[in-house]
């Protein structure tokens, strides 16, 4: 997609498409999953749960100020519990979709991308432990009661998890065969590597950097990306992650059929499996 050096994919001519760190996208995925299974979610209770709180707090403090300056009879007495309620914080008709929603947002992050951040389901599990409880108390001390209604089951909701399943499987087969390293790994292993060669004296990945780096010649260059000879004399060859041959085309090595070959075989297998 992003093309390679002497041929790189722009936008209007000028704008390069932004790439993965050459240790791969699975380690730019991971660090976003943990932002968001812990930092985002841990913001999410507090400012879910604070804001109520606090906007009840002020408005007790406003009500017992404008009881000093009130007479109250026997009769307001008796209004107490419904006055108490009417200080409590507002629902609506989402309120309950809100809470949903939430839910079916975090299964889906769990899920769909568990093969990139193993730690989601456990980071999940503590985050629901605690925000159960606070829940809890927001639904039963500072909001008003919600209307109740007689259902069989979540509704709508249920199509959507079973939704997120599938999609969640295909997902996972794809990130372990395309994003991560596992099936260059293997094939180098057991076709390129050490071990190929009956040669189980030395580690079967050793070598696995060098070759999956393919040869550019600096002459190639487009005049954008040219490196001066100033800064780096004497270099005539850069080294960029990609199964290429280094002729003047650039084009596919028979190691990227190879494992372009084993990605599909496991996606396909991966997916009939688990369906």
């Amino acid at each position: 997609i992003n093309g390679h050096p002497g041929n790189y994919v722009r936008i209007a001519g000028h704008w390069r498409l932004e790439e993965c760190h050459p240790s791969g996208c699975i380690t730019d995925l991971f660090i976003q999953m943990s932002i968001i299974m812990v930092l985002k979610q841990t913001l999410s209770n507090c400012v879910e749960f604070l804001s109520p709180f606090i906007s009840y707090k002020l408005r007790k403090m406003k009500d017992r100020r404008s009881r000093v300056h009130s007479e109250q009879g026997a009769e307001d007495r008796t209004m107490e519990s419904w006055k108490d309620n009417y200080r409590l914080g507002k629902v609506h008709i989402f309120s309950l979709f809100d809470e949903f929603l939430e839910m079916v947002i975090q299964y889906s992050f769990t899920t769909i991308f568990v093969a990139a951040f193993p730690l989601a389901p456990l980071l999940a599990f503590i985050n629901n432990m605690l925000e159960i409880r606070l829940d809890a108390i927001k639904m039963t001390r500072l909001q008003r009661r919600l209307v109740p209604r007689k259902a069989n089951d979540i509704g709508i909701w249920l199509q959507v998890l079973e939704g997120i399943g599938v999609l969640a499987v295909i997902t996972n087969g794809l990130i372990i065969a395309i994003t991560s390293d596992f099936i260059p790994r293997l094939v180098y292993k057991y076709k390129y590597g050490p071990c190929a060669n009956n040669d189980t004296e030395i580690d079967c990945l050793t070598g696995y950097i060098n070759q999956s780096l393919s040869i550019f010649h600096t002459n190639d260059f487009e005049k954008l990306t040219q490196v001066s000879s100033m800064v780096y004399p004497n270099t005539t060859v850069c080294r960029y992650r990609d199964y290429r041959t280094a002729d003047e085309e650039y084009s596919y090595s028979v190691q990227f059929y190879h494992i372009f070959a084993a990605r599909l075989v496991f996606v396909i297998v991966f997916e009939v499996s688990n369906f």
